[in-house]
């Protein structure tokens, strides 16, 4: 389905620009620092970081966007390890200051938690989770996202996935999203950021 999205646009589907989250949250960025993207799409994001000085590595499972990830790292002259994977083939003995999901909601509760217990894995000592998606309310907004809540972030459920983790932001709330033809309109986002032990 993504390798279709992805060929079927002509242009970047989610645009070149990070997610404003993590514009608006500089703090998150650690010069010299790794980082691991999952399921990138495009690369806005981890290219974003390697603008900043991170290390940046990346997967995402469609060919199209991992093309056009290297494509706007080349542009922007930074490195980007990123690479066609699926999830159960990418290597989650490897180790990184963060782990990012942004918009990664496509899996059912079962593989959800398969997710984050994989990316929690992959999270250095101290290092941090940091996730940005939707609530259950983009639903009736209708601009992005599944269609079934279940898919979707709570602030309760981050919380017991992350147990024993030191929040360091966890905020819910509504904006204008524009970001490519893919995300665009009124959003209920929600932000979360965990230190692990």
């Amino acid at each position: 389905m993504w390798e279709d999205r992805y060929r079927s646009s002509e242009t970047y589907l989610f645009g070149q620009e990070p997610a404003r989250f993590l514009i608006e949250n500089p703090w998150l960025v650690r010069p010299g620092g790794s980082v691991l993207s999952v399921a990138d799409g495009e690369g806005r994001n981890a290219v974003y970081l390697a603008k900043r000085g991170m290390r940046a590595a990346a997967f995402d499972l469609a060919p199209t966007a991992v093309e056009r990830a290297k494509a706007l790292a080349l542009r922007e002259n930074v490195a980007l390890d990123t690479r066609v994977s699926r999830w159960e083939d990418w290597d989650w003995s490897l180790k990184f200051d963060i782990v990012l999901g942004v918009f990664i909601q496509f899996a059912d509760p079962g593989f959800r938690e398969r997710q984050f217990a994989d990316m929690a894995g992959s999270v250095k000592p101290g290092g941090r989770m940091v996730l940005h998606g939707y609530t259950p309310d983009q639903i009736a907004l209708g601009t992005g996202g599944p269609s079934a809540a279940e898919y979707l972030y709570t602030e309760a459920l981050l919380r017991d996935a992350f147990d024993g983790w030191t929040i360091e932001r966890l905020a819910t709330y509504e904006r204008e999203v524009q970001e490519g033809r893919a995300h665009s309109g009124r959003s209920a986002l929600i932000d979360f950021v965990a230190r692990k032990p």
